[in-house]
């Protein structure tokens, strides 16, 4: 989960890509470079392999629960983004908008229980004992 590639794979399955060519065209990656990537979230559990014509054999990726869930880490990185690549009146090349009113969204990682923004100055990394 730490490559590079994963968010950027991730972003293009999010937008609806789920054939190996429409993954080439939208990235311009060598295949077998997309074939390796790929097969690395399939076998992370994030896509889901599954045939969609029998001759020739021909797969597509899908989006298993998993994968879906990381959908809030892809949000939090656009929105680091938004705050911080485009701060200087640039435009993001994507926005997040509720399919329902049609308002961009902001994201921001908050704690579930408090339903508070996350702020590092408040917290600490350590292990449970």
């Amino acid at each position: 989960m730490g490559d590079s590639w994963t968010p950027v794979l991730m972003r293009e399955a999010f937008l609806g890509h789920r054939r190996f060519e429409s993954f080439q065209s939208a990235l311009g990656l060598s295949r077998g470079i997309l074939a390796q990537r790929l097969a690395k979230l399939v076998d992370a559990g994030m896509l889901e392999r599954r045939l969609y014509e029998e001759r020739p054999e021909r797969y597509e990726y899908v989006l298993t629960e998993k994968g879906r869930d990381f959908y809030p880490v892809l949000a939090a990185m656009w929105r680091f983004g938004e705050d911080w690549l485009w701060a200087d009146g640039g435009e993001p090349p994507l926005q997040i908008f509720d399919r329902e009113t049609g308002d961009p969204v902001s994201p921001r990682v908050v704690d579930e229980r408090t339903g508070q923004p996350i702020d590092v100055r408040k917290v600490t990394l350590g292990r449970r004992e």
